[in-house]
């Protein structure tokens, strides 16, 4: 008669624990290129946005400073100093925070747009007027005509656009502007890690 085979030993839990021994390196410098980048974005934020996140001094102060350097050299090697300092902080709610202020801009840009179309729409067409009279019938109608009628006059004479952008001036006041945080004009660029933290996996 057959012997019956033996089944395989399957490693339990407690030993493929035992067999991990953390990330790999490649993986670890994804993270702190991660965490510098994330430091380097708030450079741009404004001080009051960076007052309510509530940052360590440390860190706070070395943000603050950055936004003072110009030259090369000097503001890479403060991007890698604000990205060791992130190393030592609570990264997710900074995340989560800068999430949301890129959705704020997202829609604060819309609105622009929107303002833009709608402006373009009223010296197009008589249509729009109609069509935003309709939407909002307590507007001052014969502040919006004289508005569209000198804008269009404007359009074919080398003046400066004073009635054109009174026009979009009224578009503000009739659209309500959505709560928004301000980034500063300038992009914050990729700082690059220091040479030590450039290893590769083994």
């Amino acid at each position: 008669m057959a012997r019956p085979s033996k089944a395989t030993p399957q490693p339990d839990d407690e030993s493929l624990a035992d067999e991990y021994d953390g990330p790999s390196k490649s993986q670890k410098k994804r993270d702190m290129t991660a965490l510098q980048d994330l430091g380097v974005a708030l450079i741009d934020l404004g001080k009051e946005a960076l007052i309510k996140l509530d940052l360590p001094d440390e860190l706070l102060k070395a943000i603050l400073d950055a936004k003072k350097i110009t030259a090369n050299g000097a503001i890479k090697r403060q991007r890698q100093y604000i990205g060791r300092l992130m190393r030592e902080v609570d990264a997710a709610p900074i995340q989560a925070y800068m999430e949301s202020l890129k959705g704020d801009n997202q829609r604060h840009t819309a609105w622009l747009h929107q303002l833009e179309r709608t402006r373009e729409d009223l010296l197009a067409s008589d249509d729009a007027f109609t069509k935003l009279l309709a939407e909002h019938p307590d507007i001052d109608i014969p502040e919006l005509r004289q508005l569209i009628r000198n804008t269009r006059a404007e359009r074919t004479s080398t003046k400066p656009p004073k009635h054109y952008r009174a026009l979009f001036q009224f578009l503000k006041d009739l659209y309500p502007e959505p709560s928004f945080a301000t980034m500063d004009e300038e992009d914050a660029g990729h700082a690059d890690i220091e040479d030590e933290e450039q290893e590769d996996d083994e």
